[in-house]
């Protein structure tokens, strides 16, 4: 049996449920980019199913910040997924900060071990800074699901490096997030 898979593109196009936006780059559409691309990519191997919260770049989700978390939360346990992986891009007012960071609802679970697999692999194949695994059961989205749950923030917009990756290798964020998967689930050897 396949392993369903949700992935969610955070955020929202417009001012519902908005992300961060940089040099005119949109936080929502990185992280539907790179959702879509690992949802074709999880097509393509049978061992997964896959279900995107967001289908087209122009959709939103909800009609403000709460139904939006919401929706995407019911979607994943209604279907009911397997794992979650919200994907993010992160934003900081000092531009030195940079790098990847995941973050799960509670240590010693399913979802801290799949977040050490996804995060190794963006630091091995993107070559991003490893700014390690947190804690954050206040997030909603981590707090609700009924499955794993990982909110992976890819890297920062407000920082050079991050900011001319995220723009130019969504594809290659969206392998290596596959690659962790695999890893993961002990398909890689």
């Amino acid at each position: 049996m396949a392993i369903k898979i949700f992935v969610d593109a955070g955020h929202n196009p417009g001012i519902i449920n908005a992300g961060a936006s940089v040099n005119g780059v949109l936080e929502a559409d990185v992280n539907f980019n790179v959702s879509k691309y690992l949802g074709d990519i999880l097509e393509l191997d049978n061992r997964f199913e896959v279900m995107l919260s967001r289908n087209t770049i122009t959709e939103v989700l909800g009609n403000d910040r709460n139904s939006s978390l919401r929706t995407r939360v019911e979607m994943a346990n209604n279907w009911p997924a397997d794992y979650f992986l919200s994907i993010h891009c992160n934003y900081n007012n000092n531009p030195d900060i940079n790098g990847s960071e995941v973050y799960i609802y509670r240590e010693n679970s399913q979802a801290q071990w799949l977040a050490e697999e996804v995060l190794s692999s963006l630091v091995n194949v993107v070559q991003m800074n490893d700014n390690n695994i947190y804690v954050d059961p206040d997030l909603y989205v981590l707090r609700n699901t009924r499955m794993p749950a990982n909110l992976i923030e890819l890297g920062y917009l407000t920082n050079v490096n991050d900011f001319e990756k995220l723009v130019s290798e969504q594809l290659l964020f969206a392998i290596a997030i596959y690659v962790g998967l695999l890893q993961y689930f002990g398909f890689l050897e």
